[in-house]
């Protein structure tokens, strides 16, 4: 993503659509690394939003022509997939916690 963003003069919005980017895997990575299922769960749901928060910037960024549709559409296709993964993760591990119950 960060290579469509090199000719963005919108620092702000470029510093922060890198910034959600950045913080998807990193949530994944630091809730995987916690000791509980349901803490895991959390930070999920957090990488998410991060999900949900990149393709809304996505969405700004083509409504603004900071960024031109062919570079968006892949790009918050692929957010949308991600959200959908996250949450069928999400879904799996609350299944598992019930059935050990």
């Amino acid at each position: 993503m960060i290579e469509h963003l090199k000719d963005c003069r919108e620092f702000s919005l470029k510093d922060q659509m890198i910034r959600a980017a950045l913080s998807i895997p990193s949530n994944i990575a630091e809730g995987a690394e916690r000791d509980s299922a349901k803490e895991f769960i959390r930070f999920l749901h957090i990488a998410k939003g991060s999900a949900a928060e990149l393709r809304t910037q996505l969405y700004i960024a083509e409504k603004a022509t900071l960024l031109p549709p062919e570079t968006t559409k892949p790009l918050i296709l692929e957010t949308k997939e991600i959200s959908s993964m996250l949450q069928g993760l999400i879904t799996s591990i609350k299944k598992n916690l019930t059935l050990k119950t």
